[in-house]
């Protein structure tokens, strides 16, 4: 697709330059340039995630120890 780009004049002659030492086109340059720009925006880290927090009242049944693995799951296949 063809469009029309409206560069700084110091930028343009820069990309010119870099795309003949190259032995590219300008318009191999700005893809390549956009190709990387657009894949580091999809790979960028997303916003951190906001977890609920319960606030409620209770807790933990009396006698669970809470730091256990094994407790907390035999705690579960009891109640199923």
């Amino acid at each position: 697709m063809k469009t029309t780009l409206d560069l700084n004049d110091a930028l343009l002659t820069e990309a010119k330059t870099l795309a003949a030492q190259q032995h590219t086109s300008l318009t191999r340059l700005i893809e390549e340039g956009l190709q990387m720009r657009l894949r580091a925006q999809r790979t960028a880290p997303a916003k951190p995630v906001r977890l609920p927090v319960f606030r409620g009242r209770g807790g933990l049944a009396s006698g669970l120890d809470g730091l256990s693995n094994k407790a907390m799951l035999d705690a579960v296949d009891r109640d199923a």
